[in-house]
């Protein structure tokens, strides 16, 4: 699934090939990505103007010329991408915007788990997943506070708890394994059991982590492209995820891979020990 530098990567280029095209067609190719009516978002977007698209966590913000957002997500596989018009769309396109320069942008799902939804400017976090999600990982929104808070009430594990958008916007599996490496804490640790000292490591470490994959235009792991349908390339400089039976960087032991939180999860097993629960 994109995380937050695959998504924000997307939105920048979107920026670039959909802001101020007015939209001329719509064309619905899979119903199912549209949670409207389909009819009802077509009629409210035909003739409008993409002015900007914004994003929180995972989720991209269409902002339209008529005060309307619609919020993408792009699940599994889900991914965007310009044409001419004329050019034949590739398989798996489910919905297709025509501009009015004689583009189109098309949404391209292979797992179709991907979805649309159309709202009023204003009312898009009261949608299901932005109504609860946590604060972005910038150093003004995840504040050191916040996160002792949040962690001395919970004995969840540390990985499930930063997965959980709730607390967090914007981190998934790739990065939470590779933030875990770099503050030596052990996937499985409760989260109250995290000292003030590491609490604070592994806040920089998400914020840093999540800004370098960012410039690097995000992970490509399994399908993952960027608006102009290139790979990214932080996928070489990761250190735990993807990495299971090579030797650790920081130590030379062999990283392990289990699951946690039915998620595939590698780390190591000589830096990142299990505390004692007491």
């Amino acid at each position: 699934m994109p995380e937050l530098p695959e998504v924000e990567t997307v939105r920048r280029g979107l920026l670039k090939i959909a802001t101020d095209r007015k939209i001329t067609g719509i064309d619905v190719l899979y119903g199912k990505t549209i949670t409207n009516d389909v009819e009802f978002f077509r009629q409210s977007l035909i003739g409008q103007t993409i002015k900007t698209v914004d994003r929180r966590g995972k989720y991209l913000l269409f902002r339209f010329s008529n005060h309307l957002t619609m919020i993408s997500h792009l699940r599994m596989e889900g991914k965007y991408f310009n044409l001419p018009e004329g050019e034949e769309p590739r398989k798996h396109t489910h919905v297709v915007f025509h501009f009015d320069d004689q583009t189109k942008l098309c949404y391209n799902d292979t797992r179709k788990f991907g979805r649309m939804t159309l709202v009023k400017t204003g009312e898009e976090m009261q949608v299901a997943g932005l109504k609860t999600i946590g604060p972005e990982p910038t150093t003004d929104s995840l504040t050191i506070e916040y996160l002792t808070e949040i962690m001395s009430k919970s004995r969840r594990e540390i990985k499930p708890f930063l997965l959980d958008q709730s607390k967090v916007a914007g981190l998934g599996n790739i990065y939470v394994d590779e933030v875990l490496w770099m503050s030596q804490i052990n996937p499985l640790e409760p989260v109250n059991h995290l000292t003030s000292e590491k609490i604070s490591q592994l806040r920089d470490n998400i914020i840093e982590e999540l800004a370098v994959a960012t410039k690097h235009h995000g992970t490509t792991v399994h399908s993952y492209t960027t608006a102009f349908g290139e790979a990214g390339e932080f996928q070489s400089h990761l250190h735990a995820y993807g990495n299971a039976g090579k030797p650790c960087e920081r130590c030379g032991t062999t990283l392990v891979k289990t699951k946690v939180a039915q998620r595939g999860t590698t780390y190591c097993p000589h830096c990142q020990i299990l505390g004692v629960v007491v």
